[in-house]
């Protein structure tokens, strides 16, 4: 058996402001953007530059009982992990582009971390995984 986790939905307050700012800030790729007239949302895709793995299905809020989860879908804790192959060039641009870290990096056992908020709230790690961690090279 081969199963594989393709999705993740982050809940957005507006398609066009999350695509922009997981585009121009992540440079995320943006996979796919379709209407959906029968529900009245829009299919939006994003991923990592250069990823093949999990994407990030960007879902807005679309009832009044889904708003307070945006940007605290894991209730402060660090929601989503996004690993680069050069830590320092990834956070460096980062902070040149306004985004806030509020963990500052910090070598760790398992590799260098900091942490970020994403243009909601929700935390981020920034990772680059030691060469010998068991997912450094999947």
């Amino acid at each position: 058996m081969k199963q594989s986790i393709i999705h993740i939905a982050l809940v957005v307050r507006d398609y066009d402001e999350a695509i922009a700012f997981y585009t121009q800030k992540l440079h995320f790729t943006l996979i796919e953007d379709t209407y959906q007239p029968e529900q009245d949302k829009r299919w939006v895709v994003v991923a990592p530059p250069n990823s093949n793995g999990t994407t990030l299905l960007l879902a807005r809020a679309s009832k009044p009982e889904q708003e307070p989860f945006i940007g605290n879908q894991a209730g402060g804790r660090v929601f989503l992990f996004l690993n680069s192959d050069d830590f320092w060039r990834d956070y460096n641009e980062m902070v040149e582009k306004d985004i806030k870290f509020i963990r500052p990096p910090k070598q760790q056992d398992y590799g260098m971390v900091a942490v970020f908020e994403d243009l909601y709230g929700n935390l981020w790690d920034l990772l680059q995984l030691n060469p010998d961690h068991p997912l450094a090279n999947p």
